[in-house]
């Protein structure tokens, strides 16, 4: 597929007019479709503030600028999307609506265009299901905000031909981005892998083991991390992130690796969804009066080997289960959420069977089926061996 190829994005919020903007730069005429004229209008009005801002930052040139707009056709009829060889949807959450809007694509895009879908949390077998040709379907996953956020993660579902998972991947690596390859498995690699960055800081919480401005400066100072997890989660907004926690403990049946936090789901039933309504973990807005971190190395250190701990046990884990290979696991941790090293290299870096300690340690002191070592750590450390 090359630059004469026309791309359909469905969706013009913000996900929808990054990918759109992403596909323009690189030549391709782009149809993004949004249901609602309102919203055109608003995404119109946002993309071209964001390029001229890189204008003004003499990144771009105008006539570049110009280019991608004019590229770009809002469109509030998937009419147009007859040409498209490649369709992404980005539109809501919601299993219906995604099914809903794919049925009306299939009868509309060429036979060979390739359908894909943007989701986070969602299996790609269950919306794939309301496809006649299942086949050209799969999962494309940017990051937010996805011109600047480097990683994708390509999902292929069980029905998704190789040549489909090959040309889309292609056409995402020609596009300038670092491409995952990852099983149709709940939450992908970066969803699933980060859980215990956000779970382990609230239990630590909830412990009393420190309050959540020294838990978010040990992760910064000594663990290296560019935000601590509950600065983040107040970044992200609870609401969402507690809706991926709570996604991802469900799909995987319940298993308490995952489980949900009350400290969480208090906050989110309160109205307290971090920056986007003023208050999270922190205060946000004037006269916001935050406290300082207990700057103690020790109890820092310990918090820190805790949680990178409990990411190592996931990341094997996604290896373990063929989620993904070890290089794609620590690929998407780095480029996919900033971390400041791959977590399997982390692990060799630490030694496996200092990991194993401490997961072994966590276990016997909590007797939660939370702490259990993966049997990949195990294996590594039985036969000594590494990650990498």
């Amino acid at each position: 597929m090359d630059q004469s190829a026309a791309i359909g994005v469905v969706g013009a919020g913000t996900m929808g007019q990054g990918i759109a903007q992403i596909a323009s730069t690189y030549g391709h005429q782009v149809y993004l479709y949004d249901a609602y004229a309102d919203q055109l209008g608003n995404a119109k009005h946002a993309l071209r503030k964001i390029l001229q801002r890189q204008v003004e930052k003499e990144r771009m040139t105008q006539q570049e600028v110009d280019g991608i707009m004019e590229r770009i056709h809002f469109e509030d009829d998937l009419v147009k999307f007859d040409e498209c060889e490649l369709v992404i949807e980005a539109v809501v959450e919601d299993l219906e609506i995604k099914q809903d809007v794919f049925q009306r694509l299939e009868g509309i895009v060429p036979r060979d265009a390739i359908l894909a879908t943007n989701t986070s949390s969602l299996s790609i077998a269950s919306i794939s299901s309301a496809l006649k040709k299942p086949k050209r379907f799969l999962g494309i996953h940017f990051f937010n905000p996805a011109p600047i956020m480097p990683l994708v993660e390509i999902v292929p579902g069980i029905t998704t031909t190789d040549q489909t998972t090959k040309t889309a991947r292609q056409l995402i690596d020609d596009w300038g981005k670092t491409t995952v390859l990852a099983k149709d498995t709940p939450g992908f690699i970066v969803n699933r892998v980060a859980r215990p960055f956000y779970s382990e800081a609230i239990r630590q919480l909830e412990e009393g083991v420190a309050d959540v401005a020294t838990i978010d400066w040990a992760m910064k100072e000594i663990g290296g991390f560019r935000m601590g997890p509950f600065e983040l989660m107040d970044f992200i907004g609870h609401d969402v992130n507690y809706k991926v926690t709570q996604t991802v403990f469900e799909e995987f049946f319940y298993d308490p690796r995952f489980k949900p936090s009350f400290t969480q789901k208090r906050m989110v039933e309160a109205g307290y969804l971090g920056k986007k309504s003023g208050k999270g973990f922190y205060e946000y807005g004037d006269g916001a009066n935050n406290p300082e971190p207990t700057k103690d190395e020790e109890l820092g250190q310990d918090i820190v080997d805790r949680i990178v701990a409990m990411l190592i046990n996931e990341a094997a884990d996604a290896v373990f289960m063929n989620v993904a290979t070890v290089e794609d696991v620590d690929l998407a941790m780095t480029k996919g959420v900033n971390y400041p090293k791959g977590l399997l290299k982390w692990a060799d870096d630490i030694g496996p069977e200092q990991v194993l300690e401490q997961m072994t340690a966590l276990q016997m002191e909590y007797g939660e089926d939370r702490y259990r070592p993966n049997p990949l750590l195990k294996r590594k450390v039985r036969n000594n061996e590494t990650f990498y």
